[in-house]
């Protein structure tokens, strides 16, 4: 099992990148950087490979809408090298409030598009002259849709690796079925270990039954937030806000996935209120109903011997890879908390 960190979209890039360096020295495998509708991932990822050398640097996740399918690529290539070989692509469809609203295109055809962004990524990678005849996408453009002076072209560069990982972030079960079919790693959000396999072991299983044996197993990961101690119970109340805006505030209601998540996992009714309150403008109270318990079903935060037992319960639904959120007042308290993690690691 790996250890990774999410950093954060909103402000402190630098601060926390230091905090990574830290973590470096301690075995942190995996630094992974988000991107909404803040700084781009890209850019910051490039000033992360210059000040790491071990771990390995992935986003988490871009939209697939919001560059072509051979930008993706190429940016991937581009960031793997100049990380010497670290980078994975995470990949996600947002949602259309983002999409729709941010980036001005539609949000349709998420599965399939998705799928062939994959395809004409690994392509790109082989250096195979670009020729893809996709439902979405079609490369060279057909002349009837431009000028009719495209042609089949190939990375000018020689990529660092031609397989460069794709990670995929999906929560619905035939998004989760068709990560399990073609990416290396599957990034969910609010992953609670005892509900892996009833919420989504049919979707893996489907999806692995049609998986190609040269990709590997799946890289399963987990995203708890993580504070390890006798006296920290208090940071119960820091998950709260971000679990109040992603189940209230991210989508609009009856189309808002991690409320959905949140449902499914039993807590239905305390979504319902949570989104009624952010919606109207009420976030404070809409993060004081956030319960405890759900925190702590998707967190490790507790003294050492129950953050341990929750490990093992990762490590029993299969997750391969913890990306922690360390809830930590400095620097040194991050490095304490994983370093007290790798320690329990099966």
């Amino acid at each position: 099992m790996r250890i990774g960190m999410q950093l954060s979209y909103a402000g402190g890039f630098k601060e926390t990148v230091q905090q990574v360096v830290e973590l470096e020295r301690v075995g942190l495998d995996l630094a992974v950087v988000p991107e909404a509708y803040s700084f781009d991932a890209i850019s910051q990822l490039g000033y992360l490979a210059a000040k790491t050398s071990t771990i390995q640097l992935a986003t988490g996740v871009v939209p697939i809408y919001s560059r072509t399918p051979a930008l993706l690529a190429m940016t991937a290539a581009g960031l793997d090298y100049v990380s010497d070989g670290r980078f994975a692509l995470g990949l996600g469809t947002s949602g259309p409030q983002v999409v729709e609203g941010f980036h001005g295109v539609p949000f349709d055809a998420p599965l399939g598009r998705t799928r062939e962004v994959v395809e004409i990524c690994r392509q790109v990678w082989r250096r195979d002259r670009l020729q893809y005849a996709g439902r979405h996408y079609q490369l060279p453009l057909p002349p009837e849709r431009g000028t009719g002076l495209g042609k089949p072209l190939k990375l000018i560069n020689h990529p660092v690796r031609e397989t460069i990982p794709i990670f995929i972030a999906a929560l619905g079960p035939k998004n989760v079925a068709l990560t399990a079919e073609i990416a290396d790693g599957w990034q969910p959000v609010f992953v609670d270990p005892d509900r892996i396999d009833a919420v989504w072991g049919d979707a893996l299983r489907a999806g692995r039954a049609k998986r190609d044996r040269a990709l590997g197993p799946l890289d399963v990961m987990g995203t708890p937030a993580l504070a390890i101690g006798e006296d920290v119970d208090d940071r119960i109340a820091w998950v709260k806000p971000m679990l109040a805006l992603y189940l209230g505030g991210m989508g609009a209601k009856g189309k808002n996935f991690y409320h959905d998540l949140a449902t499914r996992y039993g807590f239905g009714a305390e979504a319902d209120r949570i989104q009624e309150l952010y919606l109207a403008g009420r976030k404070d109270e809409a993060t004081a109903a956030v319960p405890d318990e759900l925190v702590r079903s998707v967190s490790l935060i507790g003294p050492p011997g129950l953050v341990a037992e929750r490990v093992a319960a990762y490590a029993r639904a299969g997750v391969t890879t913890l990306l922690v959120s360390p809830l930590a007042v400095d620097t040194a308290e991050a490095v304490r908390f994983v370093e007290q993690l790798r320690s329990m690691l099966p």
